[in-house]
């Protein structure tokens, strides 16, 4: 018991520091698909909203889209990294995003009370994007329906937070013309952390964090500044490109902390704000 009361009041100064602060997460990978990690996730976002914080997740849907795609017959390609989003796949990220992931992520959050909203960065023109052009050897290529965020509009969901909601909000913009685009959800997190004026970024991911010399574990990077992030940018594994470019975007914008968890580790988040020893790799402004 007396373990328990001392990591209660290891607690406490993070709890008063972080009281009333905005954070964005990016939810996505392994801890979307696996149940256990589903409802442990879900338990942590409530247990911020009860600790006085305000949580708001941002979510992808990569797997689900491929798999939906697979049932109906459309072939998964990617350029660059990127998912060719043809009119036809387009109908199948919306649903799926907008219609099931968000869904059932609203679900297990409001199985701890009624605090969960889904919405789209379509709703209230939350996200509005262009279209984006993947680039093969120096050359812009057409990719469809892909789509980089240029305007973000946050009084949509400023408003759920003040009415202590949690906002689940789906990586789907709309842009000037009323094209519907599929947008990376890193980018989406840290775009809207910005615009929040968030205390933090979080990105779940499928790695403990940033290493300097990947697979080996022992060079895992506990903290950096920006502009060493900026350095290591070029070198980085594909993977993690999105994510980190995401936190860099955030610190950049005016948010003070952004990490980069292991989404499989169960807790993860509350380990991140609430202990002394977090986990991950922090990023700050350099």
């Amino acid at each position: 018991m007396t373990s328990k009361a001392e990591i209660l009041v290891e607690a406490l100064p993070w709890l008063a520091r972080f009281h009333g602060a905005t954070v964005v997460i990016k939810y996505g990978g392994n801890a979307m698909t696996e149940e256990s990690l589903r409802e442990r996730f879900a338990e942590d976002v409530v247990f911020l909203r009860y600790a006085g914080l305000k949580p708001v997740v941002v979510h992808g849907g990569g797997p689900q889209i491929s798999a939906q795609l697979k049932v109906q017959g459309i072939e998964s390609h990617f350029t660059a990294g990127l998912r060719v989003t043809t009119p036809e796949a387009m109908n199948v990220v919306r649903m799926v995003l907008t219609g099931q992931v968000n869904r059932e992520v609203v679900g297990l959050i409001n199985r701890h009370g009624p605090f969960a909203v889904g919405m789209s960065g379509e709703d209230a023109r939350l996200f509005t994007a262009e279209k984006k052009y993947a680039v093969v050897e120096g050359e812009q290529v057409d990719i469809g329906q892909v789509g980089e965020i240029v305007k973000v509009d946050p009084g949509a969901v400023r408003a759920l937070l003040d009415d202590g909601r949690i906002p689940v909000i789906s990586s789907v913009a709309v842009g000037d013309d009323g094209e519907i685009y599929n947008v990376n959800a890193d980018t989406a997190a840290a775009a809207l952390a910005v615009a929040l004026q968030a205390q933090k970024l979080i990105v779940l991911t499928d790695v403990k964090g940033l290493y300097a010399r990947w697979p080996d574990e022992s060079s895992l990077i506990k903290q950096l500044k920006a502009a060493e992030l900026e350095t290591l940018l070029p070198s980085l594994e594909s993977g993690m490109v999105p994510k980190m470019e995401a936190c860099l975007t955030a610190v950049q914008g005016g948010v003070p902390q952004a990490h980069v968890l292991d989404g499989r580790e169960p807790h993860a988040l509350l380990l991140e704000i609430f202990t002394d020893q977090g986990t991950g790799t922090m990023v700050m402004p350099s």
